[in-house]
Parts: C-alpha cells; sequence; structure tokens
C-alpha cells in the first residue's frame, strides 16, 4: 500500500467522521469549525486528484471566507438554548422519514452504477494543473477574460461612487 493510498484513507475517514461531528455538534460554532475539517480534507483529496486550483480555492472561498461568515453571523445571532423554540415529535418523526427516504433514493441510484470500470488518475498527468489552466485563459479565453476584468473594475469603481459620502 502506497502513500498515495495512505493519505487517501486517512483523509476519508477525516472527511467522514467531521461531517458526522458536523451534523452531531450542539454548538453551532463547533460545527462551523468542524465543517472547515471537512473543507481541508476536501482539499488533500482534490491535490491526490492533481487538481490543485480547485484545492486552493476550496480553501480560500469556502474553508476561508464563507465559513468566517458563517462564525460571524452565529455569533450575531446570539443562540442560546433557553430562547430556541422546543420541536415537536411529530416534527423529529417527519425527518427522519424525510432523510430515511433520501438515503433509500441514494441507495437506489448508486445501485447500478459501476464504479470499477472508472478510475482516477492520481498523482499523476497534467489534468487539474493550474499551468494547464492559465494557458487555456490566457490563449483560448483571453478576449472573455479581459472582459470580465473591465467589468469586475468598472463594478468596483460603482462601489466606491455609491459608497462615498458627499
Amino acid at each position: 500500500m502506497g502513500i498515495t493510498q495512505i493519505l487517501f484513507w486517512f483523509l476519508s475517514v477525516l472527511a467522514l467522521i467531521s461531517a458526522i461531528l458536523v451534523v452531531v455538534s450542539k454548538n453551532p460554532v463547533h460545527s462551523v469549525l468542524w465543517l472547515i475539517l471537512v473543507f481541508f480534507a476536501i482539499s488533500g483529496h482534490y491535490i491526490l486528484l492533481n487538481a490543485q486550483f480547485l484545492a486552493i480555492v476550496n480553501l480560500i472561498v469556502y474553508a476561508g471566507a464563507i465559513m468566517v461568515l458563517f462564525l460571524f453571523v452565529f455569533m450575531l445571532m446570539n443562540l442560546n438554548a433557553d430562547t430556541e423554540p422546543q420541536k415537536n415529535k411529530w416534527l423529529k418523526i417527519a425527518g427522519v422519514i424525510a432523510s430515511g427516504s433520501l438515503l433509500l433514493v441514494l441507495v437506489a441510484a448508486l445501485k447500478n452504477a459501476d464504479m470499477k470500470s472508472r478510475l482516477a488518475e492520481m498523482g499523476g498527468g497534467n489534468i487539474g494543473l493550474i499551468h494547464n489552466l492559465g494557458l487555456a485563459l490566457f490563449n483560448d479565453y483571453v478576449i472573455p477574460f479581459e472582459i470580465s476584468s473591465v467589468l469586475f473594475l468598472s463594478a468596483m469603481v460603482g462601489v466606491v461612487v455609491i459608497g462615498k459620502k458627499e
């Protein structure tokens, strides 16, 4: 068993345990912290699949920006157990039935999937490299890339003008 397989299984177990702890945690701040760990594990999987750009974007956008936003929202909401309304037992039963139905649909959809013939290329090849993305972006799609940069620049100027106090 090579280092790639050991890393894959470690990251998979880490992601699964962290995802379970996201759902089980009573404190929403702890759930967000466990979710950040899930995103780190997923980024590790992206690196194993030689998709460095996706790994970095996942860390910056999801684990960085969105999770910090979630933390700020939870801190501003001031969630206390005494202010939380009690859930009806019928609502809990409906949640269990809905999640069981979703699990049944997922198992039925994946039952006939032929996964053994689809192998991911791990640790090799040129797929997913940032160099190839840059080449495609600046050779094939240079005009749309430059147009979008001008649009972003005009949007920033518009925000400054709107936000400027007189």
